[in-house]
Formats: structure tokens, C-alpha cells, sequence
């Protein structure tokens, strides 16, 4: 005889446990405390199994009903419908281990501080990784596209198009990742290439004029802050470097005597080695540094610090300290400066200048023999760099 709500309100316990049947393999289990439980019991492959269904009233005669007819359809496809649960446990517990930011924290693990990426990008990857907190708590496997469009969107409602597309980018390496070590299936932020706002590509700003130029190195040369800032804006521009590059070089990295700085692979963009032949003007701007930061360590260090170099703002905090804005010059600008100088010259091959940039080389054969090939070009082009006639510099 099928339970009613009264029937079951009516069961009392009893010295020992007992079943008082529904229908259909349902039945209710009372507990000699008084509690009473769900049981399904049935069949497979003709062994007896049960499965709970939870506690009464929180879980209703009705629901308990529906999730027996469920449990019956699954047996009646051929499958245990208690294995399916377990199945189904183990799954949930394994994507809630695999949440969007465990997943990503473990790609920059393996994937960049393994690979010996270098600490900037490490950084941002890091820091993309925070512009993406709506999602880092999700399980990897559940997210769709439309959320994590979402919250890029969200981004761009912020006028952060750039970083938008680069958290789109982040995301799908993520996912890729997770593809690839068996927790997801497919990467959703690909399908969402080209649905965002293009950012608008914008060029470090960089002073072109030679006599604006000019006035730019003498204005350094009087810079009244920090000596170590101001030895930093007066090496950049005669070493072409990025200012990534710069700010984070440590003194082992520098041969006074052979005037060459070399910088690992690790710490390059193009995660190539690169060599920077120094004139005879750097070493000296490099031997009254050591006055300041040598004879270990980093040249550039923080204020507060020598753990960590300078930080990434303070060059161009200087240069705003002497009146420059953001739209006339940034320490990033001082490369386009000399590459452009340099080839409107005329005087040195392009590559030659191109390598000075440690710009890549599509072509690896081709970029070993031009690192040999423009060595000699380099030295003497870097002895040109110091501009002693640029704009009345130096004169």
C-alpha cells in the first residue's frame, strides 16, 4: 500500500530499525532515534543494491518518488544508478578542485616559472589572472562563454579594452592548459576571438626632433632627483633597451672592462640572449653608479629596497619631473628615438638596428648569423648613440 504524509508523520521508532514500504522498490527506514530516511531498493545484474535518498521531511514523499523514478529510467538504460551517483561525486569533487583560478595558478607554475619565463611575465599573468576574480572560483569544467564574456565586457565598461583582450588571451591559454591535463574539454574564451572592442594601438610617445633631442639629454644631465634615477635616463638611451630590461639588470651581467652587457634569454622578450656592446661613456655613467648599487646586486634598485629594482613608473616619473608629459616622451619612447634617428641617418644597415632592439628574427638561421654579422657595426654605432652633436648636446 503507497504512503501518505500522515502515514509516514505516524511511524514511531522502535527497539530496532525498521522499513515500511512505498511503491516501486521505495521505502522509508526508521531509525530507533526516531529519524527517517529515504531507501530505494533494487536490482542490477541480480544483485540487491539500495540507494538513500535523503531525510524526511526535509526531502518530501514527492521528491523522494521523482528521484526513485529517476534511479528506474537509469536502470532501465542499463546502468547502476548507485554507481552513476558515485560517478557523479567524484566528478563534482574533482571540478571543485579544479576551480578557473587553481587551474591557472597551476599553469603559471608549470608553464611559465618552470619554463624560465621571465618575471615580468610572470607578473602579468598573475595580475590577469586578478582582472578575472568573478570566475577564479568556479569550477573550470562549468564555464561557458557567455560568463566569461561577462566579465570581460565588465572590462571593457571600464574602458580597460587592452586588458580585456588580454584576459581573453590569458583565459585561453588557461583553458588550453586544462585541455591538455584532462580537466576541460574545450577552451570557450576561443569562441569569443574578435567579439571584443579593438583597443586602439597607442605608440610610446618619443621625441624625434634632433634639437628637441638635444634639449631632452641636457635637461637629464641636470636631473636634480635621485642620482640613480637620473643615471638610468642617462644610460637608456645609449643602450636601446627596454625599460623592463634595464631597470631589472644586476651588476654580474656587466663586463666594464670588455664593454659588453649581456642579458639572459630569460630576461629578453624574444627569450633569446642578447649582447649590448657599452661606449666608453655608459662605463663611465656605470662606474660612478657603483658609487650608489655596486658592486652586486641590482643597478636600479628600489628606494626602499635592494631586494627589488626600481619600479617601473619611477623613469618616467622623472621625466615628468622635469616637465616632459606623458605625450612628449616616455623612457619606453627613448627606443623609438635612436631607431629612428639611427635610420634616418642612413648610415647603418637596418638589421644592424634591428638587432641593437633585440627584435626577433623570424628566421633562426638567418638571426645567428646576423648577431656575428653586425657585431662590429653595433660597437661602433653605440659610440655614435651618446648624440655629442645632436641638438648642441654635449658641446
Amino acid at each position: 500500500m503507497a504512503l501518505n504524509d500522515a502515514a509516514i508523520r505516524a511511524l514511531k521508532p522502535k527497539d530496532r530499525v525498521y522499513a515500511v514500504a512505498d511503491e516501486k522498490g521505495l521505502c522509508i527506514e526508521v531509525a530507533t532515534s526516531g529519524s527517517k530516511l529515504w531507501r530505494f531498493r533494487y536490482r542490477f545484474v541480480g544483485r540487491p543494491r539500495v540507494l538513500s535518498f535523503g531525510r524526511y521531511p526535509e526531502v518530501s514523499l514527492k521528491e523522494a518518488r521523482q528521484r526513485r523514478d529517476d534511479a528506474r529510467s537509469v536502470l532501465r538504460d542499463g546502468i547502476d544508478p548507485g554507481a552513476e551517483r558515485k560517478q557523479a561525486k567524484i566528478t563534482a569533487q574533482f571540478n571543485a578542485a579544479n576551480t578557473f583560478g587553481a587551474v591557472a595558478d597551476e599553469y603559471i607554475e608549470h608553464k611559465l616559472l618552470k619554463e624560465g619565463r621571465a618575471a615580468v611575465t610572470v607578473d602579468k599573468a598573475k595580475w590577469l589572472l586578478l582582472q578575472l576574480k568573478p570566475i577564479t572560483g568556479r569550477p573550470l569544467a562549468e564555464i561557458k562563454s557567455a560568463e566569461l564574456f561577462a566579465v570581460l565586457r565588465r572590462l571593457e565598461g571600464q574602458r580597460k579594452h587592452e586588458t580585456a583582450k588580454r584576459c581573453r588571451s590569458f583565459a585561453s591559454r588557461v583553458f588550453r592548459y586544462a585541455a591538455a591535463t584532462g580537466r576541460a574539454e574545450s577552451d570557450p574564451a576561443a569562441m569569443l576571438a574578435g567579439q571584443l572592442i579593438a583597443p586602439k594601438v597607442k605608440h610610446h610617445a618619443a621625441i624625434l626632433d634632433p634639437h628637441k633631442l638635444g634639449e631632452l639629454l641636457r635637461s637629464i644631465d641636470n636631473f636634480q632627483g635621485a642620482p640613480i634615477t637620473r643615471l638610468a635616463l642617462q644610460i637608456a638611451p645609449h643602450v636601446m633597451a627596454r625599460p623592463g630590461e634595464l631597470r631589472q639588470a644586476t651588476w654580474d651581467e656587466f663586463d666594464l672592462e670588455a664593454k659588453i652587457w649581456r642579458i639572459k634569454a630569460e630576461r629578453m622578450k624574444m627569450r633569446r640572449p642578447h649582447a649590448v656592446p657599452l661606449s666608453d661613456r655608459v662605463v663611465g655613467y656605470l662606474r660612478e653608479l657603483q658609487q650608489f648599487s655596486g658592486p652586486e646586486g641590482y643597478l636600479f634598485p628600489a628606494f626602499h629596497t635592494t631586494r627589488r629594482p626600481m619600479s617601473e613608473n619611477t623613469m618616467n616619473q622623472g621625466l615628468r619631473r622635469m616637465g616632459y608629459t606623458s605625450d612628449e616622451v616616455t623612457a619606453h619612447g627613448l627606443r623609438t628615438t635612436a631607431s629612428t634617428l639611427l635610420n634616418e641617418s642612413g648610415k647603418w644597415h637596418p638589421d644592424a638596428i634591428e638587432r641593437a632592439l633585440a627584435h626577433g628574427d623570424s628566421d633562426a638561421v638567418r638571426g645567428i648569423y646576423n648577431r656575428g654579422q653586425y657585431w662590429d657595426e653595433r660597437v661602433k654605432m653605440m659610440v655614435i648613440i651618446p648624440l655629442k652633436q645632436v641638438g648642441g648636446y654635449g658641446i
